[in-house]
């Protein structure tokens, strides 16, 4: 087997590295003292530059003006992103573009992929549903446009009637929590759910009759909004019913927020290596002393850990491959060493760095704000961990 990254994926990591290599972390104000959102707006000069150097098309097709390239690619350059605190919508822009070249209709794709890798649109997913707790799609609801008023739509996929099929559109109710830059976005994925309980995916242009936003603050200091759908129509082409399109969506969002928790323990253990290297006490670093020295190593150990399962759950999500659980379960894997391991990096480096650690001149803070934030999107270890008993009990190994 050959575990080495592709001269294509190497070179997105390249190009990612030149332009994070200007970005500052505290470039906004900090979480600590700003007193609501840090900021009204994304980091444009960045999400330009990253659209100059056509990093935001990297896993669209070259007939939408992309790189052609996998989710590995798209993960090894959010995990550079993390590393600097990039405030930019890289995941869920590319995810949500991604989504769409692969189930949607050629027409949307072709309306909106161009100009989303040129950085033209901005493209926001609600995958937190009302509570952060249930399933995003089951938030909202997805009827046939004309139910119920005696317009007698046609049946749709599964018995209800009018549906893409019937070109009558479709009327989205209800509720997303915790959407990140939707106040920014130009085009909101919102999960929702049929009469007959099955998932879909729905586009809705944020200035849409229906939708309003509320603002809410994320633990990183990020604004984020709680997207209220009421009568929302969507147009039959805006709305992917095709199977397994929330759930693929769903899994690329959940390793691509691995891939942010890797790049910034990675960069948080560099850290505090670095001070650790020069703080001195009784004469020697303090790197040097045993205590000091484990608790680093063990730290290691999550992050070597946290990328092993990592690339498993990316490698699985880009190809076709089987194994003795569904792919859904690497990505549970992922996200349970993603969320306790980026957490257990930063408490560590926080203790040794001692009370410069909580400086608020010093950006281990921001970090820490930000490792927090990752820990619980998408759902915290505990509820990866009851997702993957599920599927082992579904499908005993052995």
């Amino acid at each position: 087997m050959d575990f080495t990254f592709t001269e294509e994926q190497q070179a997105a990591v390249e190009a990612a590295r030149a332009v994070f290599s200007d970005v500052a972390p505290d470039r906004t104000p900090s979480p600590a003292l700003a007193p609501g959102a840090v900021a009204e707006d994304i980091d444009r000069q960045l999400w330009h530059e990253l659209a100059r150097t056509d990093l935001l098309g990297l896993t669209l097709s070259p007939e939408h003006g992309g790189a052609g390239l996998d989710p590995i690619a798209l993960c090894l350059v959010l995990r550079e992103s993390a590393k600097v605190l990039a405030r930019v919508p890289l995941l869920e822009s590319c995810a949500v573009a991604t989504a769409v070249e692969r189930y949607g209709e050629r027409t949307l794709a072709a309306e909106l992929l161009p100009r989303a890798g040129r950085g033209e649109l901005i493209l926001t997913v609600g995958a937190n549903g009302r509570s952060g707790h249930d399933p995003a799609e089951l938030a909202v609801s997805a009827r046939p446009y004309g139910e119920g008023d005696g317009s007698g739509a046609s049946d749709g996929a599964d018995g209800e009637t009018g549906g893409p099929s019937g070109g009558s559109g479709w009327v989205l109710d209800g509720v997303q929590s915790a959407v990140p830059w939707a106040q920014v976005a130009d085009w909101i994925a919102v999960p929702a759910h049929t009469a007959g309980g099955r998932p879909v995916l729905a586009l809705v242009p944020r200035t849409r009759d229906g939708v309003t936003l509320a603002d809410q603050v994320s633990t990183s200091g990020e604004r984020l909004a709680e997207v209220r759908l009421e009568a929302v129509r969507v147009e039959p082409r805006e709305l992917i019913d095709a199977a397994g399109c929330w759930d693929w969506l769903r899994s690329l969002l959940t390793t691509g927020t691995c891939a942010l928790a890797l790049g910034l323990g990675e960069r948080v253990l560099a850290m505090t290596a670095e001070y650790t290297g020069r703080r001195e006490q009784f004469g020697f670093p303090v790197a040097t002393f045993q205590a000091v020295a484990v608790q680093a190593a063990d730290r290691y150990i999550d992050l070597r850990a946290m990328e092993a399962t990592l690339w498993q759950a990316a490698w699985r999500i880009s190809t076709t491959a089987g194994g003795p659980l569904p792919a859904a379960g690497d990505v549970a894997v992922a996200k349970i060493w993603a969320s306790d391991g980026v957490r257990r990096v930063v408490q560590t480096a926080q203790h040794l760095h001692g009370g410069f650690g909580a400086d608020t001149d010093y950006p281990l803070h921001r970090y820490h704000a930000w490792a927090k934030q990752i820990e619980l999107s998408l759902g915290p270890a505990a509820a990866h961990e009851e997702a993957l008993g599920d599927l082992l009990a579904a499908h005993p190994l052995g």
